[in-house]
C-alpha cells in the first residue's frame, strides 16, 4: 500500500523548532558560570527571545501541515454516513486537508439503509457539508450509488452544479479509458437475497460498534487497533473467495468491454493490482481501512489515514478554521435535506 509523503517543509520546521530548543536550554543553563548580574539579565532575554520563536516557529508548522494538497482525482467509497461504524471525523479531516479538481464518492457514502432521523451525527453533516463546499468552489463532485443507498438510483443522471448523480462512471486520463462503479451488481446475496444482505448489514454495523469500544481500550492501554472484520475476513475462506471473485469478474468484464482500468469499491478492501491489460483498484472504506484513492501528475496512490497527521500539539497554537463556521452557518440541515429526498415517491 503506498502512502504520500507527508508535508517535508512542516518536517524541517519542526526538525529546527525541536534543535532551538535543545540550543536554547543549554545556553540558560550554561550562563551559570558568569556574572550574577548578567546570568538573570541573560536569563530573561533568552527566555522572551526563545518563547517568541518557538512559538512562531511552531505556528508556522501548524500552517504548514494544514496546506491542502492538490490532487487531480479523489476517488472515496463505502463511507456509511449514518452507521456508528463511520469514521466522519477522520474523513473530515482528510476532505480539509486535499484540493481535488474531481472528487467522486464511489457508493455507499450514506447508508440509506440504517438511516435514521434521530441519530445523525454533527460529525456526519458536516462531511456533508464539507463535500458541498467543494462543490460550491469548483470541485466537481460525482456520487454512484452502491447498494446501502440504492433509493437513490430513482435520480441518476441528476445534475446539479457540480454534482452529479449516476450509477456508473466511465472517464478517459492520459489516453485511458476508466470504468467506475460500486460494483454490488456482483453480490449475489444483494441481488437475489437483499433481506439477507440487509440482515448481515446490521449484524456488520454491530461489529463494528464493539470493534471501536475494545479498540478504545486498547489505544488506552497503548495497543495497537485491530479489525475484527478484517480478520473475519482473511480467515474465514468463503470470505476470501468471494474478494477474489469480486476483482477476478471485475477485471474480466472490464477487459470485455475494452476498458484499460476499473475501479470499484463494496468489498472494503483497498487495491492496486494489474492483471492482463486491466488495471484493477479499490478504494478501500472509512469503517475500517480509512483509505482513498488519489490520481496525480499521472499516477495512483493509496492513501492511507494517520491520526498523527491531524494532531494539534496545544489548542492555544491551533490555526482558526473559518471554513467550519461557514459550514454551521448553512441554511438547510443536511439530513433535513437527505430526509425529505426520501420521503419523496
Amino acid at each position: 500500500m503506498r502512502r504520500p509523503p507527508g508535508n517535508r517543509v512542516a518536517g524541517v520546521f519542526l526538525c529546527a523548532l525541536r534543535r532551538h530548543l535543545r540550543k536554547h536550554y543549554s545556553l540558560t543553563n550554561s550562563s551559570s558560570n558568569f556574572h550574577p548580574g548578567f546570568t538573570s539579565r541573560f536569563q530573561l532575554a533568552s527566555t522572551f527571545s526563545g518563547r517568541f520563536i518557538s512559538i512562531f516557529m511552531l505556528r508556522l508548522a501548524i500552517k504548514l501541515l494544514q496546506m491542502k494538497r492538490a490532487l487531480d482525482i479523489v476517488v472515496i467509497s463505502d463511507v456509511h454516513l449514518g452507521t456508528y461504524g463511520c469514521h466522519a471525523k477522520e474523513l473530515l479531516n482528510y476532505l480539509k486537508s486535499i484540493r481535488p479538481g474531481v472528487l467522486i464518492l464511489n457508493g455507499d457514502f450514506i447508508d440509506i439503509w440504517q438511516f435514521n432521523k434521530k441519530w445523525f451525527p454533527k460529525e456526519h453533516i458536516r462531511v456533508i457539508q464539507r463535500i458541498l463546499k467543494m462543490a460550491s468552489d469548483g470541485v466537481k463532485v460525482y456520487y454512484i450509488t452502491g447498494n446501502h443507498d440504492d433509493m437513490l438510483r430513482r435520480y441518476s443522471d441528476f445534475t446539479m452544479g457540480n454534482i452529479h448523480l449516476r450509477d456508473k462512471l466511465v472517464l478517459q486520463l492520459g489516453g485511458k479509458q476508466y470504468w467506475i462503479f460500486h460494483g454490488d451488481v456482483f453480490d449475489l446475496f444483494i441481488r437475489y437475497s437483499p433481506a439477507i444482505a440487509r440482515l448481515g448489514g446490521k449484524g456488520y454495523d454491530w461489529l463494528i460498534r464493539i470493534n471501536r469500544f475494545i479498540n478504545k481500550v486498547r489505544t488506552a492501554l497503548g495497543k495497537p487497533r485491530m479489525s475484527f472484520a478484517a480478520s473475519v475476513k482473511h480467515r474465514v475462506k468463503e470470505a476470501v473467495k468471494f474478494i477474489s471473485d469480486f476483482e477476478e469478474t471485475a477485471i474480466l468484464l472490464a477487459e470485455e468491454k475494452g476498458y484499460e482500468f476499473v475501479i470499484c469499491g463494496h468489498i472494503h478492501k483497498p487495491q492496486m493490482r494489474k492483471q492482463g491489460n486491466v488495471t484493477y483498484l479499490n478504494a478501500g472504506d472509512w469503517v475500517e481501512n480509512l483509505t482513498a484513492l488519489e490520481y496525480n501528475h499521472g499516477q495512483w496512490s493509496i492513501y492511507e489515514y494517520d491520526e498523527l497527521e491531524f494532531e494539534c500539539t496545544s489548542p492555544r497554537l491551533r490555526v482558526k478554521d473559518d471554513s467550519r463556521e461557514e459550514e454551521e452557518k448553512a441554511s438547510i440541515s443536511a439530513a433535513r435535506m437527505l430526509a425529505q429526498i426520501m420521503e419523496q415517491p
